[in-house]
């Protein structure tokens, strides 16, 4: 099988269950208007606290979020534990600007780690390398106060070395305290951007050697993405479809695509740029026919529910994956080359033709030809007719009227 050279001890769970959910969740879903909101209106530190002292998700039941995911067919769950704003989810030792002094007056991290854990999830953290909160950490091109040309000129002498140590003390903190973590997910480096009067933050500045060195002592099991600018143990291309397995230098690599549903991470209220659930599936499903996995985005309401038009997407891919998750997980590309409009998945000596468009009557597969011992629609388990064709190809005959289910599925059984 393709990419079994990657598979490792550390990350064969990872790379078998394929389909994550992801959380963006913080005092940013008060506004409701992006998780950048803080960046793209240029809002000070005061003008920002509006949302910490409003920030009550009275209906929060991470319970409840848990068994959406798990219907959903989700194996594994990343959460913000902080994201750029430094706002932070847990009852951390090292800042004030945290969830228990909101008027949630909790840590509303123990209880998302405990609840998906009892659904049987990986655990994973999102950890800002940002934070625009911290008086240290200095304003570059990218703060929100980055036009204010003498509050620039009185904070020039924050040292990035103070907040690296902070940094560096809350992921310890989320490490030691919150048992197994299967999952870091840092965000981001940026070192290659010059504005001239400043320049962007990478792993000097995050001091990510030293970072990493410590996370592995700490979780040794856990896998680290690709954004401290060190190497990690899987890459993280961003709401794009790679075009084939991702490459690192001329070789495959473990990768994840991170997905939203609508275009933003946080709660965005009036983003109505809502993608359909055929559309998630076939991008699910593209992602492990070229040997990566899917991270799909949720922004849950600063009342601490998913938003219904959330709810009601997952609950769509929960249908068919209860009838077809066996051509995701374990699955992987194959080395046959899938028909036009089609992917297939495979794992092991079943092959998995997805129909992204349904044919007519017939649908010829090359380089089959004496190598399927049987065919079936994988909803229902009903025979799909085999033939050889005079060619490589093996020819497969379907009714006029396609399945009703949002991605038909074949699964092929090989000699």
């Amino acid at each position: 099988m393709p990419g079994n050279d990657l598979v490792n001890e550390r990350n064969a769970w990872f790379i078998h269950d394929r389909f994550g959910l992801f959380i963006h969740w913080g005092i940013y879903a008060s506004a409701a208007r992006h998780e950048w909101v803080k960046n793209r209106e240029r809002l000070t530190d005061a003008q920002y606290q509006r949302y910490f002292d409003h920030f009550d998700p009275d209906l929060y039941d991470p319970r409840e979020w848990a068994k959406v995911a798990k219907n959903a067919g989700m194996r594994y769950a990343v959460i913000t534990t902080k994201h750029h704003d430094g706002f932070c989810l847990w009852d951390s030792r090292l800042t004030d600007y945290k969830a228990p002094n909101t008027p949630a007056r909790r840590d509303l991290l123990r209880p998302f780690v405990e609840a998906f854990r009892a659904e049987g999830f990986r655990i994973g953290f999102y950890h800002s390398l940002i934070d625009w909160h911290h008086p240290e950490f200095p304003v570059d091109g990218l703060h929100p106060q980055r036009d204010d040309l003498a509050f620039r000129e009185q904070e020039k002498h924050r040292d990035i070395r103070k907040y690296a140590e902070y940094l560096h003390g809350q992921v310890r903190e989320l490490l030691t305290e919150f048992g197994k973590i299967d999952i870091l997910w840092l965000d981001f480096s940026y070192s290659q951007r010059d504005w001239g009067w400043s320049k962007g933050k990478g792993k000097d500045d995050w001091q990510s050697e030293k970072l990493i060195a410590m996370v592995r002592e700490l979780q040794p099991h856990i896998l680290i993405n690709n954004r401290a600018e060190v190497d990690g143990d899987f890459v993280t291309p961003e709401q794009v479809q790679p075009r084939g397995w991702v490459e690192v230098n001329g070789r495959r690599v473990v990768w994840e695509a991170c997905q939203t549903l609508n275009g933003s991470w946080g709660y965005d209220r009036d983003n109505l740029n809502w993608k359909s659930p055929d559309l998630l599936l076939r991008m699910l499903i593209d992602s492990v026919s070229k040997g990566g996995n899917l991270l799909l985005n949720v922004g849950p309401t600063a009342r601490g529910e998913f938003d219904p038009r959330a709810r009601g997407i997952l609950d769509s891919i929960g249908q068919w994956m209860h009838a077809h998750g066996r051509a995701i997980y374990g699955c992987t590309q194959s080395d046959f080359p899938a028909p036009p409009d089609c992917r297939y998945t495979q794992g092991g000596d079943r092959l998995y033709l997805h129909l992204f468009a349904w044919p007519f009557r017939q649908v010829f597969l090359p380089g089959l030809k004496g190598k399927v011992a049987y065919a079936q629609f994988l909803h229902d388990a009903s025979e799909v007719a085999v033939a050889d064709d005079e060619d490589d190809a093996v020819v497969l005959t379907v009714p006029i009227q396609p399945p009703d289910v949002a991605v038909p599925v074949i699964e092929l059984f090989l000699t």
